[in-house]
């Protein structure tokens, strides 16, 4: 009995401190939501209620029991970014939105440094405000646009896009700030030491985790129910954890990493769906326990630098962000409310905040000045989203038109697509298959000497271990040396007798670092006598049996391809649609079951004539209908590909009797993209004529002119050399159709 009260006692703290962060967390998120305030906000106020520095209600009796559950808060709420996250997604938001939030990013990291040191700061705090301003709040941005009802016009992409970038910049940040914090300076050589740590270990997890991970999730399929679902994904992310801890990384890092990498599964939608109430529970522990560090006389104290750093975070974000999209070739309407979205810091700038903190390198002040700067600009975020037009309308009249034509068609210019060049093509895809290749084999190598090689009790199992080492380079050795890169860019390029001598180099090359490679691992890795044995190992197995190795790296190469392309084919398809350099763009609706226009033809419906828009595709169940004729029908439930501007597509929105699904996030091979006419034969003759629709397999959705645009013209529209033409349509058809 004894124990047992000892037990009960021991517990008392914890379940009490749970309880009342609970307690206090629930009522609070009740009245945040009856008035329609970000959760996030109530979990501070109840985390200041239920902290040391309010004195009027109760306050947790063991602080460092919080400060656990916050721990693995973090862990899974990085877990779950990293689900709606995938580095796929990363590939493809296009330069547009990288452009702009690398631009974004790099000033506000620069604005709040100097901030800092204005305010007068040490160096550790300025750049640790720094990387907190550089960073958007996702959830706050999504619940105002929902609000709002802005998800689907032409800017939200750019925001989409840039947030996507932002996450992954974060988790860099986190690395680079725990080096600066260790070392108390600015090193350029432990900071890039870090750098390419981060990218090698990125990749090798991220390739291994793309190959094993789908491969285990669909070979255990029969026997993932719920439960087992989430207790895998909860074990992956966690073995995760381990890795990244063990490599000397946060474990929010490799939290984040398992969470992208299940992001690219066909279970990541149920392991999302799943996971949502232990985040939401972790998380909200978390968000109380940043409400604890709230302290009313320190932020009294420190009214001053709130109000300054409030003040740089909405004008500098807006400033910077509108100056990146400008640069990416977005157009100023576009980038101001771009700008005027982003205006604010959130979830990862309390993550950053709180590794300061616990590295014990950042000063007490700066966690309630963050928390109170993330409050003010949560609260003017839908106010600058909703003036965003105004503020457009504003700038425009105060613009010279010059400036505002010059941009324009750089705007124009930058998202129009010409002539392929080849060398870069082909140069580009040598190199990442040059990094790829050399990581993988690295790894293999750092596995078998950390953990095989120690396990080697005698020379017979030691030599085992290293013939199973060869065995499992010897296909990526291949590749790095002579698989072929970018086949057709290379056979472009060998058509010109001028491209062979540097082709046989770079291919001389490839062949020279495979040995490079092999050298070091012999020289500095393995003792003389076995570097021998191995080298000749190697040769030998090169010259008896080279289509064996081709063929062992063409089923890997193809596993982990059918592991990468899985949740995309089962999907079928996905809206990735770049944006035109006008309001034209292209959205997603359901028709719904009493819509009056179910059962029609496009030809009946009239929508290009009456609302000047496009349908471009239709999407029923698993049937796909690209570029559909005037006699295709519209059924209920169909997913309907619009083009129109955000006007157009509010009305064709009415139209349907608001049905727009405004979170489909198809990803397919099917654009919009702009192109210059260079073709002589189509010069002078109509849209139809030119059978351009029927040989691209697209529809053409605009039209540029010296300067002028007709959005969605008529078939009988005549086309001139130079026009720039924007189709919708299979990436790979329009691509061939203007670059051949």
């Amino acid at each position: 009995m004894h124990d047992v009260a000892e037990t009960s006692h021991h517990l008392y703290p914890l379940i009490s401190d749970l309880g009342l962060i609970l307690m206090t967390a629930g009522v609070a998120v009740l009245i945040f939501k009856k008035i329609k305030q970000p959760l996030v906000l109530g979990y501070l106020i109840a985390g200041f209620l239920a902290g040391p520095h309010f004195p009027l209600f109760p306050t947790v009796q063991e602080m460092g029991n919080v400060e656990v559950w916050a721990e693995i808060g973090v862990i899974f709420l990085l877990f779950s970014l990293g689900l709606e996250f995938s580095f796929k997604k990363l590939v493809k938001v296009g330069g547009s939105a990288s452009i702009t939030a690398a631009v974004q990013i790099a000033l506000m990291i620069i604005a709040g440094f100097t901030t800092g040191k204005l305010l007068g700061w040490n160096f550790i705090d300025s750049i640790f405000l720094g990387a907190i301003l550089s960073m958007s709040s996702t959830t706050i941005i999504l619940r105002a646009f929902d609000e709002l009802g802005v998800k689907t016009q032409k800017f939200a992409g750019v925001v989409f896009g840039a947030l996507i970038v932002e996450d992954i910049v974060a988790i860099l940040l986190m690395v680079l700030l725990s080096t600066i914090a260790v070392s108390q300076q600015f090193s350029g050589v432990e900071l890039m030491e870090s750098i390419f740590k981060l990218a090698f270990f990125l990749i090798l997890w991220f390739l291994a985790g793309i190959f094993f991970i789908p491969t285990l999730l669909k070979k255990t399929k029969g026997l993932l129910t719920e439960e087992t679902t989430l207790i895998v994904s909860l074990a992956l992310c966690l073995m995760m954890v381990i890795l990244a801890t063990a490599a000397g990384f946060s474990p929010a890092l490799g939290a984040f990493i398992m969470g992208s990498i299940i992001a690219e599964t066909t279970k990541a939608e149920q392991i999302e769906h799943l996971i949502k109430p232990v985040k939401d529970l972790f998380g909200a522990v978390f968000f109380v326990s940043v409400g604890m560090l709230i302290n009313l006389e320190t932020l009294q104290e420190y009214a001053f630098p709130v109000v300054i750093i409030t003040i740089v975070t909405i004008f500098g974000k807006t400033i910077a962000t509108m100056l990146g999209a400008v640069i990416s070739g977005q157009p100023l309407k576009q980038s101001v409310q771009a700008g005027m979205s982003l205006a604010q810091i959130g979830e990862f700038s309390f993550i950053i905040a709180t590794l300061g903190m616990t590295l014990g390198v950042t000063s007490g002040f700066l966690y309630p000045i963050v928390v109170a700067v993330s409050a003010i600009t949560t609260f003017t975020t839908p106010f600058f989203i909703k003036n965003s037009l105004k503020a457009y309308n504003r700038l425009k009249i105060i613009l010279p038109k010059k400036w505002e034509d010059k941009l324009d068609n750089y705007s124009v210019a930058t998202q129009t697509i010409h002539k392929t060049n080849h060398w870069k093509k082909y140069i580009s895809g040598v190199v990442s298959h040059i990094i790829i290749h050399s990581v993988i084999i690295a790894g293999i190598v750092f596995v078998s000497l950390s953990y095989l090689i120690r396990l080697a009790n005698g020379p017979f199992t030691y030599y085992t271990y290293i013939f199973l080492t060869v065995l499992a380079l010897l296909p990526f050795l291949y590749a790095l040396a002579l698989q072929r890169v970018a086949i057709t860019s290379l056979n472009k390029l060998k058509s010109d007798n001028k491209n062979i001598t540097p082709l046989i180099l770079i291919a001389l090359f490839r062949i020279l670092l495979s040995f490079v490679i092999v050298f070091i691992m012999i020289n500095e890795l393995i003792n003389p006598l076995t570097g021998i044995i191995v080298l000749l190992v190697l040769i030998a197995f090169g010259i008896l049996f080279p289509k064996k190795i081709q063929g062992w790296y063409g089923k890997i190469q193809q596993q982990f391809i059918e592991n990468f392309n899985d949740r995309e084919r089962s999907e079928a398809i996905r809206n990735k649609s770049d944006l035109t350099p006008w309001d034209g763009h292209m959205t997603t609706f359901e028709i719904p079951q009493e819509s009056l226009i179910a059962g029609k033809t496009l030809n009946e419906l009239k929508v290009r004539e009456e609302l000047g828009v496009n349908i471009a595709i239709i999407k029923r169940g698993d049937l796909i209908i690209n570029i559909p004729d005037k006699d295709e029908k519209v059924f209920p439930k169909d997913i309907v590909y619009v083009i129109g501007t955000d006007e157009q597509v509010k009305d064709f929105e009415l139209f349907v009797d608001k049905s727009l699904v405004s979170s489909v996030d198809y990803n397919t091979e099917i654009v919009l993209k702009g192109f210059e006419l260079t073709n002589e034969a189509l010069n002078g003759i109509s849209i139809r004529e030119s059978k351009i629709r029927e040989k691209s397999n697209s529809i053409i959705a605009g039209i540029e002119r010296n300067g002028e645009r007709i959005l969605n013209p008529q078939p009988t529209f005549t086309l001139q050399k130079g026009d720039i033409l924007w189709l919708v349509g299979d990436k790979k058809k329009i691509t061939a159709f203007f670059t051949k």
